[in-house]
């Protein structure tokens, strides 16, 4: 098995030979990586886009713009809206691959205008062990995925990032807020907004880990076991029940499992 300064060295010999590179960049742990090292080999043939959305509420302006700053990379903005994009509102179990899709050609069209030879991501190795729709339409784009050919873990990504200073070493994984709504039932701007208010209130409690799962009028809370003690031990449980019903909520819930990434794919297993 492969240390992990060989993957590193093997993951700087793959952006070498690429060249030029648009990195698809969301500021998480992965991509950020990603464009450091795209850009310290390649410099100025090195690019990063971002899609925004105004229906992507965790992501903060100031603090994007600080992580841009920090790594000198060319950055541009793709702006969009998930409700243009077909299939999304109706959000069947292919969802993923219809925003990877649409999204992903976009950035092909500014990676054309911006002469890069590639577009990579950051998708790394563990990425393949859950169900991921949106791998195919990367697959069928030609998207390059530099971690994940170096065989580097979501693990490996963060000690890396933690010996190259990056500020995202240790940053929790945000996906997207339809991932918090049960397959077949339908995408709204007030779903959307009811997800990103809760979980924004339930993020002053520092929990490690919390995804708000959307199941119409309950709310299900996903953190960590150690956490849930906290709620009933500081009595967070009358604060939460109250906010949330103030957000829209009729039930809310406390999962007893536990956080667990991708838990509405359980029911495609």
């Amino acid at each position: 098995m492969m240390m992990i300064e060989q993957k590193y060295q093997q993951l700087q010999h793959i952006v070498q030979d690429m060249e030029s590179v648009l990195v698809a960049f969301s500021g998480g742990v992965d991509s950020t990586l990603v464009a450091k090292v795209a850009y310290d080999i390649l410099g100025d043939q090195a690019q990063a886009v971002t899609a925004w959305s105004e229906h992507y509420t965790e992501f903060n302006e100031q603090e994007f713009d600080e992580l841009v700053k920090f790594l000198g990379i060319q950055h541009h903005t793709l702006k969009y809206t998930e409700f243009a994009i077909p299939h999304f509102q109706k959000n069947p179990p292919e969802r993923c691959y219809f925003c990877k899709h649409y999204l992903f050609e976009r950035f092909r069209e500014f990676a054309d205008t911006y002469n890069a030879q590639y577009v990579v991501d950051g998708t790394n190795c563990d990425d393949s062990d859950d169900f991921r729709p949106g791998m195919k339409a990367l697959q069928e784009l030609g998207i390059r995925s530099p971690l994940k050919e170096a065989g580097l873990t979501k693990d490996e990504v963060r000690i890396l990032s933690q010996r190259l200073h990056l500020p995202t070493w240790n940053k929790p994984s945000m996906p997207c807020l339809a991932t918090r709504v049960p397959y077949g039932d339908e995408i709204t701007p007030d779903v959307l907004r009811m997800i990103h208010e809760a979980e924004t209130f339930l993020g002053r409690f520092s929990f490690a880990q919390l995804r708000v799962r959307h199941h119409g009028n309950l709310a299900r809370i996903e953190i960590l076991r150690d956490d849930m003690v906290r709620v009933l031990n500081e009595h967070l449980d009358e604060q939460i029940v109250a906010r949330l019903k103030e957000i829209g909520y009729t039930y809310v819930t406390l999962d007893l499992q536990g956080f667990r990434s991708g838990s509405l794919n359980e029911v495609l297993k």
